[in-house]
């Protein structure tokens, strides 16, 4: 398959609230009330750890589909701990990401230990966005107008 470009556009005029456009799907991003939001959609924290959980779940799916395994389905929690005083402006020695994410993923299928380990394995080394977290990818912020 040829390289993919994936493109996203958000649009945030007053306050927290930002509606996002992926393709046909509008998305909405917000903070809770306490932090100034109206709490109408997830914060972009939030919707990075359910892009690591989508993608863990969608990428079992497809090595699941290339081996021909029988999955059931599967659930997947996803936790992250990050301290907020840097992206509040407040002086901090951490940084301003999460510190560890941790993924719990329970697999519906009747394998063995042993296969459900190195299918989740194979799994995490296939996952795009598992990848740009691990690793370091170039981000550009610029300014366009």
């Amino acid at each position: 398959m040829p390289a993919k470009d994936v493109y996203v556009e958000l649009v945030q005029e007053d306050g927290f609230k930002t509606e996002a456009r992926a393709g046909k799907h509008p998305v909405l991003i917000d903070q809770p009330g306490p932090f100034g939001g109206t709490d109408s959609g997830p914060t972009p924290l939030d919707y990075q750890l359910i892009a690591l959980g989508g993608c863990i779940a969608h990428i079992a799916r497809i090595v699941a589909r290339q081996r021909n395994l029988t999955l059931q389905g599967l659930r997947i929690a996803v936790e992250g701990h990050l301290n907020t005083d840097r992206l509040l402006g407040k002086p901090a020695g951490e940084r301003v990401g999460f510190s560890n994410i941790k993924v719990r993923v329970t697999l519906e299928a009747d394998w063995p230990r042993e296969q459900k380990e190195a299918f989740l394995k194979e799994v995490e080394q296939r996952c795009p966005i598992s990848d740009n977290l691990v690793n370091s990818t170039l981000v550009t912020v610029e300014l366009t107008g």
